[in-house]
């Protein structure tokens, strides 16, 4: 089968939408389809072109059998409304008009961001060719869950198009139960919906030893190193573990360590000089391939979002990938996430913002050798049961499902 994939997010980017497309995709192309990416330049979170890139009207590569094209759009940084705005809509006409000249049998076109959705649906009304959604956001309600935008017109006009983009989609693929549930409750669209959730590649997380020439390198012998690597956005409330840092100051063998880049960085870095945290350090990305030699450094995997009802549904990908390396998870989200890790005794869950709960759950886990190892071996268990390998087969099966449906 031919798929056409549009994405706002692809490697060199190591976001988790980048990640997740990028090594479906590659398995795709080891069962014999053929799989074209449309993207744009990879930017992502600096609204910076990386190097070796240039901002283009049509360039193209091929990543592992896939042949990926990059479309020109409006270039923004992860941050702000009004200009990433302009980004979203950009890339949706560019990917929309290079779409309208490759070849294919199915389009797959996921979020976020939410408007890559709308190329789709224009690209299989006009071509006349079904097309596949996936939900990784449920856009526009989490923007609003970080207060990104006050209510008002423009979010109920983004709500009505995304809901005539579930009716028209041939299938929609969502990363959680809840994000199923939630659909089913709005409309009748359960007979559509698949579940496909994210996971771990395992040649790339797997367990390590601890490199101490690395953990030299960062100062960072001899300490207890909690790590938290990822977007720093508005919706991971990082300056609440920065005030946890603070609180645990005298503690001396506790270190933490943040790695990568996004739209609360410049504020992170500022209040980590008010605070005078002498136990934070803050390191710049690194390519995708080199991330799991600092998670193989970490005592302790940190996974952190705001409080807010509509993260209850959200399963962050870093949990997998900390799991593939048996690091212990510490983490702040509840609802669908925090069943996960106590189902699979993969960690420690506190509760989101609350400073008194993060302290004792994180001493539960450190202070006690058996739990921490038995924490350990529930890694391995979640790991195995979320393969990435596995869940692109299985995504696979319902993409093919998609394109008979054509068909009758």
């Amino acid at each position: 089968m031919r798929i056409l994939f549009l994405t706002d997010n692809f490697p060199p980017e190591v976001n988790a939408p980048a990640t997740r497309t990028y090594e479906h995709a590659r398995e795709w192309v080891k069962m014999g389809h053929e799989v074209t990416v449309i993207t744009c330049a990879p930017n992502f979170p600096r609204g910076k072109v990386f190097q070796g890139y240039k901002n283009r009207w049509h360039q193209e590569e091929t990543i592992d059998g896939i042949r990926v094209i990059r479309v020109w759009s409006f270039i923004a940084p992860n941050r702000g409304i009004v200009k990433r705005l302009i980004d979203f809509i950009s890339f949706s006409v560019t990917s929309f008009l290079a779409g309208l000249r490759v070849k294919t049998d199915l389009i797959v076109a996921t979020s976020p961001q939410f408007f890559t959705a709308l190329s789709g649906r224009a690209l299989s009304w006009i071509r006349r060719i079904p097309w596949v959604m996936e939900v990784r956001d449920l856009w526009p309600e989490s923007i609003k869950a970080v207060g990104a935008a006050k209510l008002g017109p423009f979010i109920r006009y983004f709500e009505w198009e995304e809901f005539r983009c579930y009716k028209s989609a041939r299938k929609i693929i969502v990363v959680t139960d809840s994000f199923r549930d939630q659909l089913v409750r709005r409309g009748n669209f359960a007979h559509k919906i698949e579940v496909v959730k994210n996971g771990c590649n395992r040649d790339l997380f797997h367990p390590v030893p601890k490199e101490s020439e690395l953990l030299q390198q960062l100062g960072l012998l001899g300490k207890t190193v909690i790590g938290y690597i990822g977007t720093l956005g508005m919706a991971h409330k990082l300056d609440f573990i920065l005030r946890c840092a603070k609180a645990l100051e005298a503690e001396t063998k506790y270190h933490f360590l943040i790695m990568g880049d996004g739209a609360k960085k410049e504020e992170l870095l500022q209040l980590k000089e008010e605070l005078q945290l002498t136990n934070v350090t803050f390191h710049p990305p690194v390519p995708k391939q080199q991330v799991s030699r600092y998670v193989g450094i970490l005592d302790v995997a940190l996974i952190n979002l705001r409080r807010s009802d509509t993260f209850l549904s959200v399963i962050p990908s870093k949990i997998f990938e900390n799991a593939g390396m048996e690091i212990p998870i510490l983490m702040g989200v509840q609802g669908e996430a925090q069943k996960i890790i106590e189902s699979y005794g993969a960690g420690r869950c506190f509760i989101p913002e609350n400073e008194e709960s993060f302290i004792k759950e994180l001493h539960a886990l450190t202070d006690n050798p058996a739990e921490y190892e038995k924490c350990k071996e529930g890694c391995q268990k979640l790991a195995a049961d979320f393969d990435r390998k596995v869940l692109a087969r299985q995504m696979m099966e319902h993409l093919l499902q998609a394109y008979e449906l054509r068909k009758r």
